[in-house]
């Protein structure tokens, strides 16, 4: 009887083999990129933004891993879905990608029309990182968040909080806190985060779940005012603010990552070379620091976990939408 063990093996490079004929690669190849043509990561929120700080750290280091360059380009509009689109009908080739957020899965059951079905039409590459929202407010606007929702619950539906768009992950962190808040309030968006963060230094927006990426900043200069974080455990980055757990509303954490995505034509090996190239780039000890100078933390997963991850949190997305009786705003 043949050993399991060498027939498991032997299964296993014939697989490898067939993989490598399939897409038109000797066994053990690494595909290479086209000299001379940049690489495009398509960012659907505007420059600034907690995705594109992210894609930029990595366009900077991903580019002469691979023999090219990258170019960011930011194509806002309609909760991401506009940028998403863009990329769902490129080639296939390694030269399109989309970096997004976790507000990724939410679009499907928010936008009930979009040209592009999220599952079907994308292959995970890798997260990239995990970003604490915090909850941000004018400076004199609120003591804290137990009296922001107080003030809330005395004036039901008077109060407004920004998002970076519809569906987008500052959105539903902000759902998912005025859930688990029992609070009433007007949800605003915004065409990016940029621009939420200025409504609400200027008071006219009451509160706002800002990526910490894009706020960090202004937190420490006085303009913002941190109550909260929006995730499980408190951010290195401000460890005197609590999470909104910690602030009395249990049930409000919520988990904001940036990914890779690739059109799902895009051949295995490709996507494999991609994620092993930004493995060991988001593993390195610079971006590792530069990242938690901006109170966030490299997230990386292989392809096949990664797919599995977005199955699983594109459940939990619409499950957040159903129960928030979410609509186009």
């Amino acid at each position: 009887m043949p050993c399991p063990a060498l027939t498991a093996r032997r299964i296993s490079a014939a697989l490898i083999l067939v993989a490598s004929s399939l897409s038109g690669l000797p066994a053990g190849a690494q595909p290479d990129w086209p000299q001379g043509q940049a690489i495009r990561f398509i960012v659907p929120f505007t420059a600034g933004s907690g995705t594109d700080i992210v894609a930029r750290l990595l366009g900077e280091k991903l580019g002469p891993a691979l023999g090219s360059n990258v170019v960011i380009e930011n194509k806002p509009g309609a909760g991401g879905t506009m940028g998403a689109a863009l990329v769902a009908k490129s080639a296939g080739d390694g030269l399109t990608l989309l970096i997004h957020s976790a507000g990724h899965l939410v679009n499907p059951a928010i936008y009930p029309n979009l040209s592009y079905d999220t599952l079907k039409d994308f292959s995970g590459v890798t997260p990239l990182a995990a970003l604490p929202n915090v909850m941000v407010t004018s400076p004199d606007h609120f003591k804290d968040v137990k009296d922001l929702i107080a003030q809330a619950k005395a004036k039901p539906g008077v109060f407004n909080y920004a998002s970076a768009g519809n569906g987008s992950a500052t959105h539903m962190n902000a759902e998912v806190f005025r859930l688990a808040a029992a609070v009433q309030a007007q949800h605003v968006p915004f065409r990016g985060t940029p621009e939420a963060m200025t409504e609400t230094i200027a008071g006219r927006i009451d509160w706002f779940f800002a990526p910490l990426v894009s706020s960090l900043s202004l937190i420490k200069d006085g303009k913002l005012k941190a109550l909260a974080v929006g995730t499980a455990k408190r951010s290195n980055a401000l460890p005197q603010v609590p999470t909104t757990v910690e602030a009395g509303v249990p049930g409000s954490e919520y988990q904001f990552w940036v990914g890779l995505f690739a059109p799902s034509k895009t051949p295995r090996p490709v996507i494999e070379r991609l994620q092993g190239e930004i493995a060991k780039i988001m593993a390195s000890t610079e971006v590792k620091d530069r990242l938690d100078k901006l109170g966030a933390e490299a997230f990386v997963m292989l392809p096949a976990d990664f797919d599995r991850f977005i199955i699983s949190e594109t459940a939990k997305a619409q499950e957040v939408v159903r129960k928030a009786g979410l609509k186009l705003d």
